[in-house]
């Protein structure tokens, strides 16, 4: 069987849609059992020996002559088709409502373009390539790094939800401290129940030395706009005992500008948001991210692992693959969902990425 270009496609005739497209769902049907073949498809069943020549071009005559874009894609078409998939190129005639972030639409085993089924849409980059933020979400990335091996992340949009309220006091007293904030005899139910702060721990069993709450800038910067904590002799201290626009909120948030720039403001949100998403978020650092979090939190007591490690980032963040393969990599080793939080504003949007295999 030989094929002949024709714009941006292959077309083969004889009996090609019984042998092609009904029987292993390559092309898209054309008149007289004729099929149209992507770029990508031809080559494969060039490599296969399916078909003898496009235009009396061999496999890899045919390949030389195809555009760079294609050796990255044909290696991923030709790994899928090999899982046992059958996929169909994401454009106009041969799927519905085609996406400009995807380049295949897969479908289950057993199915085929002739179904309503899809089980994946896939992009493909290279490992050098850029991955916009805003591009992440129900897509697979297939990336192709340069020892031509395949690393499929799935990538979803999340919906982080919890169970952790509590219910809480007001105006408790606090000191600021550099870039942390120190609450004295705290209330029980700050750290108890609503997991606040780190307590600094009485280690030689002195009773008679008061409690201590440390809280991050970011926990403190939210609970005193909730009217949870009161600087007083703090803020007159940093003030010169003058009232500050916003208050001991506003005080916080400048605080953590100066230590860290607008991505304080960034983290606040987004630490707002899960709180009242009924999520407790902790730092993260030690995992390299900005926050671990935990969704149904009762009492410190009783507290399990976190579920999920979160960035923050802004909305135009673009990544490189291989940043994405380092933050995966780290949240499946330490067994936890790796989500972006992607600040716009006051808008955030929220991205899941981990491993799958086909």
């Amino acid at each position: 069987m030989d094929g002949r270009l024709r714009d941006d496609e292959v077309v083969v005739g004889g009996d090609a849609r019984q042998r092609y497209y009904d029987s292993s769902g390559y092309g898209r049907p054309l008149a007289e059992n004729r099929i149209a073949l992507s770029r990508v498809e031809a080559a494969y069943l060039l490599f296969k020996g399916d078909i003898d020549a496009v235009d009396g071009m061999g496999f890899r005559e045919f390949l030389a002559n195809a555009g760079d874009e294609i050796a990255t894609r044909f290696l991923v078409y030709a790994n899928l088709r090999d899982r046992g998939f059958y996929l169909s190129p994401a454009r106009e005639g041969w799927v519905e409502s085609p996406r400009s972030n995807t380049d295949f639409v897969v479908y289950p085993r057993g199915k085929g373009p002739w179904d309503d089924a899809v089980l994946y849409r896939v992009r493909v980059v290279g490992e050098r390539a850029d991955v916009p933020a805003d591009q992440l979400g129900d897509v697979v990335l297939a990336v192709v790094d340069e020892e031509s091996e395949i690393t499929y992340l799935e990538t979803d949009r999340a919906d982080l939800r919890g169970s952790s309220a509590t219910d809480l006091p007001a105006s408790v007293p606090a000191d600021l401290l550099g870039d942390r904030v120190l609450v004295w005899d705290p209330p029980e139910v700050l750290h108890q129940r609503g997991f606040y702060g780190q307590p600094l721990d009485d280690r030689d069993g002195n009773e008679n030395r008061p409690g201590v709450l440390q809280l991050s800038l970011v926990e403190a910067a939210y609970l005193a706009d909730e009217g949870v904590l009161s600087l007083g002799a703090a803020r007159d201290q940093e003030t010169g005992g003058e009232e500050t626009r916003g208050g001991d909120g506003e005080l916080l948030r400048a605080q953590g500008r100066d230590a860290e720039g607008e991505r304080f403001d960034r983290r606040l949100r987004v630490y707002r948001a899960l709180r009242e998403r009924g999520i407790v978020p902790k730092t993260g650092f030690k995992f390299g991210s900005d926050f671990r979090t935990y969704a149904d939190v009762e009492s410190v007591d009783d507290l399990g692992h976190s579920e999920c490690l979160v960035r923050v980032l802004p909305a135009d963040h673009v990544f490189s693959p291989r940043d994405l393969a380092l933050d995966v990599r780290l949240a499946h080793g330490v067994r936890k969902r790796m989500v972006f939080a992607l600040a716009d504003g006051n808008s955030i949007s929220w991205a899941s990425v981990g491993r799958l295999t086909p």
